[in-house]
């Protein structure tokens, strides 16, 4: 009897479990191969699951909302007609257990004494938790205020379960001083009365879905980790916007992609990054991490309303041209959720692009652990004093607004202001004769 397993796929590197938020196939269905099977989603980006094989599907192992591993089995196929059965240790809709590792119980005269209201895992930290690791704390009775405390090894200085486990083992063995050198990682956010809000009979009442609470977290987390300081150049882009007009209708039929101001943007950032590295690191404390790669995330609008920063991976090593098209590749993927946790996963600079919504500029939240981020304005034609060698004139030229938001724990006003104006000195710089 042939039978096709189907696990849980690795996203990334850093991702070990994922929600599954929605079957395509039911049990007893025929699959193609390549038909979708699934969707799932990480705290990074959700994923399509197509099916690798043609087969029946016979046995769905988890149901909407469960949590699985990385690497175990969620439905089974049979394969050339077959009818497969699973093997009897496997149950249909199995619910998400803790791993093997989960931790031990903790001695209920070692727990701390906590009320019913604070073992909800809330703060208003923003911090994200994994499903798992939520299981964990409720299960030992970790308060969300004691939660925060502990110091996170993952991405973005996530709590991964590893974390929570050693803390548990700290504090039932008394290493009092080793949970109190975690908890001096998380500012200690003092507990705070909801701001009561009223509603009105014509008022309507809309739960945030899974991607904007997300979205919502993270700013958060960054307003909160980050003293935000936002400096403002306004840019002639007069030759750049001579040379796209000139150049975009070839460019198009060569490449059957539209040539935007972006791929420029993107350019003069590059060159500016090289110039001033030290904007391009992130924050551990008190250590600067430098990037030696420069990886560029480009902050894409969905049809959903939602936002995701897709990541242009070592853009120092593309040319213009080779800069157009991974944009319109990951801009493409974003909209159509095709994107791969991998494809916004590394980012160490980012733009966001308020002039394509016709806005002149804006105050952009730096997407951690980044440093800084810059916003594009929207170009418009103004008057503008020119120097020439018979003396000054006023011409039409377009100029746009550019907006850099800096962590002032490390890129001072003198760094931050220097090189938002080295951006603007390529763009201004820019050839107009240049060849596409």
């Amino acid at each position: 009897m042939s039978q096709f397993e189907v696990l849980m796929p690795k996203l990334g590197e850093s991702i070990t479990e994922a929600t599954i938020t929605k079957w395509f196939k039911k049990e007893g269905d025929k699959i193609e191969e390549d038909d979708v099977l699934l969707e799932i989603a990480t705290d990074k980006v959700d994923s399509e699951i197509p099916s690798p094989v043609e087969g029946k599907l016979t046995k769905i192992l988890y149901k909407e909302g469960d949590v699985v591993p990385v690497g175990k089995v969620i439905a089974v196929i049979s394969i050339n007609g077959e009818e497969a059965v699973a093997e009897e240790t496997t149950k249909a809709n199995e619910p998400v257990k803790t791993p093997k590792e989960e931790p031990k119980e903790v001695p209920q005269k070692e727990q701390p004494m906590v009320s019913s209201e604070e073992t909800k895992i809330e703060s208003d930290s923003g911090r994200f938790y994994s499903p798992l690791v939520k299981t964990i704390a409720k299960q030992e009775n970790i308060s969300g205020k004691e939660l925060e405390s502990i110091e996170g090894t993952g991405q973005n200085s996530r709590v991964t379960k590893n974390d929570i486990l050693k803390y548990l083992e700290n504090r039932k063995t008394g290493s009092v001083a080793e949970v109190k050198q975690a908890s001096r990682q998380v500012p200690e956010v003092a507990d705070k009365p909801k701001v009561a809000i009223s509603i009105g009979p014509q008022d309507e009442i809309i739960e945030m879905d899974r991607m904007r609470k997300i979205i919502a977290d993270h700013m958060v987390m960054s307003v909160r980790t980050s003293p935000h300081v936002t400096g403002f150049v306004e840019v002639d882009v007069t030759n750049l916007v001579l040379w796209r007009t000139k150049v975009k209708e070839e460019f198009q039929k060569r490449e059957k992609i539209n040539l935007t101001y972006m791929p420029a943007f993107l350019e003069a950032v590059v060159k500016a990054l090289k110039d001033y590295p030290k904007v391009n690191s992130s924050v551990d404390g008190y250590n600067i991490i430098l990037r030696k790669n420069i990886n560029l995330g480009v902050a894409v609008a969905l049809p959903t309303g939602n936002l995701i920063v897709p990541v242009i991976k070592n853009a120092d090593n593309l040319n213009l041209v080779g800069m157009a098209k991974e944009l319109s590749r990951l801009a493409e993927a974003a909209r159509n959720n095709k994107l791969s946790p991998d494809d916004i996963q590394g980012g160490t600079f980012s733009i966001s692009n308020f002039g394509s919504f016709k806005n002149s500029f804006g105050t952009p939240i730096i997407n951690q652990p980044q440093v800084a981020i810059l916003a594009t304005g929207n170009i418009e034609k103004k008057p503008a004093v020119i120097e020439t060698p018979t003396g000054d004139v006023i011409a039409i030229r377009h100029k746009m607004f550019l907006a850099l938001s800096y962590d002032h724990r490390v890129v001072d006003g003198a760094l931050g202001g220097m090189f938002l104006r080295k951006i603007a000195d390529y763009l201004e710089a820019f050839d107009m004769n240049r060849a596409i």
